[in-house]
């Protein structure tokens, strides 16, 4: 009987600590979105707002180990619930419909993206490799959403999917105030404005803070474009899969096991829902999917809090300074060239 008790106690204690690792990333999460609606913060959004905090409580506090289990629950499965709720975004009928010719210009944003970033940081002689590459898949498909949806394809580290995702956050955000800013001197109609933010951004709210001043026309073709590039984040994962798997054969000299993302096959399903079923077989009010729009970032949110709080500043400076200016050098390369492909 005593042995029984002091195991149920444990368990107790055990369950205890793990939501209160859940609750912790919960709370950060909702400062980080509190702080985000504080003029000077709202520009960069609460997913940089938070990670950011994270980071800073990791340097005072270091990491919060007895409720861990939680906060790696957030880390992983919230993770994964976020990439596929975040299926709901994209409505392949429009892609295919009206979006067709634009895939093929968001093709090549994202190639371009991701072989010359690498070839920068090479240039650098940047060290990690992985961290190169999520940057690049950030920048060409769809910022933090991309990099938190590869990482484990790529069995990137904790650390490098957090830096990666905050470098984004961060990046677009200045990248696309920059665009409204220099938008009234710049010799584009408003839907070629629209075309080129959504092909050059880094994220869908970033292309939605670029193209809102332009108008609504403007706006919609921004969106279109860049939920290209969303849709192109299902073939590209398979390809690194497969990618991924014959690195590993070479490496080991027999058959590599690569976890397979079954995540991504939710993201296909809740795609699919959000194309044909919602607003056909019954009607979803714009408010309700601006909130699940909203909880999807919450949840990506809290997972990337677990993932910041394993960053350690000593190591970032020296780790992700080259990187990060390769993806920089990257992005202004980006708008540039895509600037005068719409203009010509």
């Amino acid at each position: 009987m005593i042995e029984k008790a002091t195991v149920k106690r444990q368990e107790e204690r055990l369950t205890g600590r793990f939501l209160e690792g859940i609750g912790f990333t919960l709370i950060i999460a909702l400062i980080g979105y509190g702080l985000a609606k504080v003029p000077g913060f709202d520009h960069v959004g609460q997913l940089a707002c938070a990670i950011i905090i994270a980071i800073i409580y990791r340097q005072i506090w270091g990491y919060p180990e007895k409720i861990r289990s939680g906060i790696q629950f957030s880390a992983k499965r919230l993770l994964r619930f976020a990439i596929i709720l975040h299926g709901l975004k994209l409505n392949i009928d429009v892609i295919l419909h009206q979006g067709g010719w634009l895939l093929i210009r968001d093709v090549g944003t994202i190639v371009f993206a991701i072989v010359l970033t690498i070839l920068i940081a090479k240039l650098f002689k940047a060290d990690d490799s992985t961290l190169v590459l999520l940057l690049g898949i950030g920048t060409g498909v769809c910022g933090a959403a991309a990099i938190a949806a590869t990482s484990s394809i790529l069995k990137a580290k904790d650390e490098d999917t957090a830096i990666g995702a905050g470098i984004i956050a961060l990046v677009g955000t200045v990248f696309s105030i920059t665009y409204t800013l220099i938008r009234p001197f710049i010799p584009l109609t408003a839907l070629q404005y629209g075309i080129w933010s959504g092909v050059s951004l880094h994220e869908i709210a970033h292309v939605a803070l670029a193209g809102a001043p332009a108008g609504p026309n403007a706006l919609a073709m921004a969106l279109l474009a860049k939920l290209g590039r969303v849709f192109l984040l299902v073939p590209l994962s398979f390809i690194l899969v497969y990618w991924m798997k014959h690195k590993e054969k070479t490496k080991s000299g027999s058959k590599a096991k690569i976890e397979f993302p079954w995540f991504l096959i939710g993201f296909i399903i809740m795609s699919l829902f959000g194309s044909y079923v919602l607003g056909h077989a019954f009607t979803v009010s714009a408010s309700m999917m601006n909130g699940i729009s909203s909880f999807t970032s919450f949840i990506l949110t809290m997972a990337m809090i677990g993932l910041g709080l394993n960053v350690s500043l000593r190591d970032l400076r020296t780790k992700a300074f080259k990187p990060f200016l390769a993806m920089v050098i990257t992005s202004v390369l980006l708008s540039v060239i895509t600037y005068f492909t719409i203009y010509w």
